[in-house]
């Protein structure tokens, strides 16, 4: 059995651009302040055209977003 888990760096992007709000990132990525607070807090995994749109906000590779651990339990 495996575990997978998505990290992201979601809250430290926005304070290292200018303490952006969840409401502005939300704004520019095009989705409400509730998906953005989900994703921040790892309960809710984003599309992957949500990703890239989150990751073009900040001008960083998807992989300075998000990153993708799978681990044997």
């Amino acid at each position: 059995m495996t575990r997978s888990d998505l990290k992201n760096q979601v809250r430290r992007l926005r304070f290292d651009n200018g303490e952006m709000t969840q409401q502005q990132l939300a704004d520019k990525a095009g989705v409400t302040r509730q998906t953005i607070i989900a994703i921040e807090a790892g309960k809710y995994a984003p599309s992957l055209p949500l990703a890239f749109r989150i990751a073009r906000t900040f001008e960083v590779p998807i992989e300075g977003v998000f990153q993708y651990k799978q681990e044997d339990s």
